[in-house]
């Protein structure tokens, strides 16, 4: 099995990779595809728009959210394709994070200008290994 960080370091350099080749502003789903497909090309597990349940006072909801994608069954990539990345978008991944017990995600924003103001790397519990700069929950 990868060390999360070399699984989370590919996805960061193939998504500045995307980013400077396709251009920003793109749909998503286009991202998430290409993105997707080179990951696999690389030999990772990769499932999109994977449905997750929930449970909530004793009833369960199915398919309550879905991933964007789950690389290797251990990091979440939340992909956006905005103007610039709100406080929320993390939030968001944070909870993706506590309800699928999982330590580690990537929020990628590739419609700015550049990639590098919109990374994250979002962390549940995890004892952290990046920077506290890219860290949502400090």
């Amino acid at each position: 099995m990868r060390d999360i960080d070399v699984v989370s370091g590919d996805v960061l350099d193939l998504s500045l990779r995307l980013h400077r080749d396709l251009g920003p502003g793109l749909l998503e789903s286009v991202y998430e595809t290409v993105l997707a497909g080179k990951l696999v090309d690389l030999g990772y597990r990769v499932e999109r728009q994977k449905p997750i349940d929930i449970h909530f006072e004793g009833t369960r909801f199915d398919a309550a959210f879905r991933i964007d994608l789950l690389v290797d069954n251990r990091l979440l990539v939340e992909i956006k394709s905005i103007e610039k990345l709100n406080p929320a978008h993390g939030k968001q991944l944070l909870t993706y994070l506590r309800l699928t017990g999982q330590s580690v995600g990537l929020l990628i924003n590739f419609g700015g200008a550049t990639l590098k103001e919109g990374v994250r790397r979002i962390v549940n519990d995890h004892k952290p290994s990046a920077s506290p700069r890219l860290r949502v929950n400090r």
